[in-house]
């Protein structure tokens, strides 16, 4: 029997239909199989309905094609037989107005060709049947819906814990209702949740698995094997990784391809990282940085010796989502990202300077070691403070040589720490914002969050502290030149 070209959809089991009340069917023939089912319903008069048919229908007919004399010959073999060989599922006969009662010799050759025949009454259109049939496939399908949008729920919850890989295996194996096994590499099973399956299939899986394994071009991304007791698919993770999904159930059902196809998706992240030791360097450097080693120490892990740091703010009210700040990481060239509250910090390794982003206001630090990873985080800082009061979308910190360079380091700061003691760290942030930006009231209040009467109230605090006339332009350079230390 030809395999039919079934709709995009759930097929209704024929029992679901049989137990419609309001259609009042009743099966007569043929065998009582639970398990049957039908994809759509269609409607012929025809003799040889077979040129017409694409298999799985319940084939609806009044009779009308049947001759006097057909009860004396073979004609009921010949129509039942061509039925099934085209694939149909099941055989609903109308009784009237052509007929008064469905013809014996019909009733006996689908019991000889066990094919399900169905009595429609009279009360009972074609039309309500293949309706119902149709309302029965919407249920279904919005049923399918749902559980693979639950499937792709909890398994994105399960990649999320801290043992990702066994989770999403164990995740899948469950709403498949069946094994799942993910394969290294070297075709060695990695991992392994659900239901044990025999030997045989767990060989015939290994070597499903070898099929999809990436060796050159044309390879299959995806491959399936059915029997009689369980289906096997196996799925390649990732662009040359050498990893594979297995997946073995029992049954296929019409989803189950779709959420073994987001655990892939998942997993292929987990292993790519994994292979390219991009995050295991990641998790290393953290490690070490958490038990005491030095930042210039764990820097060449991450990806080089000089670095600068971004803080971007989105355009919009909305505080930035991991989602935004990992593509706009993505789009800066680094995986090291922090959301912050109203702001995201990237740290990235320098070289080509970093462009513009739509929908993000930029601040960019100067280029420092490993050692001035904090200074560098100030400076950003204070530049995205710049760059969102001039409404630039991407301002650079300044670093060539100045005054600073003419004073020793330790002299410079222990000056600012003096001339600055008497200002709380709000004030200080405010004077220094204010000078950044010419002491402009309005756009020291955008820069800073806060009303403008605000600014001025906290400026008059300055300079009535510090005992200074801040319209001097010595006293500003001054106040500058100690602000300017981190």
């Amino acid at each position: 029997m030809p395999d039919p070209a079934v709709p995009p959809t759930p097929p209704v089991p024929l029992a679901a239909l049989l137990a419609r009340e309001d259609l009042g069917l009743r099966q007569i023939a043929g065998p009582a199989d639970p398990s049957a089912v039908v994809h759509w319903a269609h409607t012929s008069e025809m003799a040889d309905p077979y040129p017409y048919l694409l298999g799985g229908e319940l084939l609806l007919t009044a009779g009308v094609h049947i001759p006097e004399a057909a009860g004396s010959g073979t004609y009921f073999d010949d129509y039942v037989s061509r039925i099934v060989a085209a694939g149909g599922a099941a055989l609903g006969f109308g009784v009237a107005p052509v007929h008064d009662t469905v013809p014996r010799a019909l009733v006996a050759a689908c019991d000889s060709y066990e094919l399900p025949l169905i009595e429609v009454p009279p009360r009972t259109t074609f039309s309500a049947v293949a309706r119902a049939v149709w309302q029965l496939m919407a249920q279904a399908r919005h049923a399918e819906l749902r559980r693979v949008t639950e499937a792709q729920q909890s398994l994105a919850a399960a990649a999320s814990r801290p043992d990702p890989v066994p989770s999403v295996l164990r995740q899948l194996a469950q709403r498949v209702g069946g094994w799942a096994v993910l394969y290294g590499p070297d075709g060695v099973e990695v991992a392994a949740a659900g239901r044990l399956v025999g030997t045989a299939a767990r060989e015939a899986l290994t070597g499903l698995a070898e099929v999809v394994r990436p060796s050159g071009p044309g390879t299959p991304t995806s491959a399936s094997h059915a029997t009689a007791e369980v289906h096997l698919a196996a799925y390649s993770l990732g662009a040359g990784h050498g990893f594979v999904l297995g997946v073995a159930a029992p049954q296929r059902d019409p989803g189950d391809h779709t959420i073994a196809s987001v655990a892939a998706v998942l997993l292929s992240l987990l292993t790519g990282e994994h292979q390219s030791g991009s995050g295991a360097a990641r998790s290393s450097a953290l490690v070490r940085l958490l038990l005491g080693a030095p930042a210039q120490d764990v820097a060449p892990l991450l990806g080089g010796e000089r670095w600068v740091v971004v803080h971007a703010r989105p355009d919009t009210l909305a505080a930035p989502d991991p989602v935004a700040a990992s593509a706009l990481g993505a789009a800066l060239g680094s995986p090291l990202v922090d959301v912050a509250r109203e702001v995201v910090r990237v740290l990235l390794p320098a070289g080509p300077e970093p462009a513009p982003q739509p929908g993000w206001t930029l601040g960019v630090s100067a280029v420092a070691g490993p050692r001035e990873w904090a200074a560098a985080d100030v400076q950003a800082g204070r530049a995205l403070a710049r760059a969102r009061a001039t409404r630039a979308g991407l301002v650079r910190y300044g670093a060539r040589p100045a005054l600073a360079d003419l004073v020793p380091e330790a002299d410079a700061e222990a000056h600012a720490r003096a001339l600055l003691a008497p200002l709380a760290p709000t004030l200080t942030e405010t004077l220094r914002t204010w000078l950044s930006l010419h002491g402009s009231w309005d756009r020291t209040a955008v820069a800073l969050d806060v009303h403008r009467n605000t600014v001025r109230q906290r400026i008059a605090k300055c300079a009535a502290l510090l005992e200074v006339d801040l319209d001097d332009p010595d006293v500003r350079m001054e106040l500058w030149f100690a602000l300017r230390r981190p």
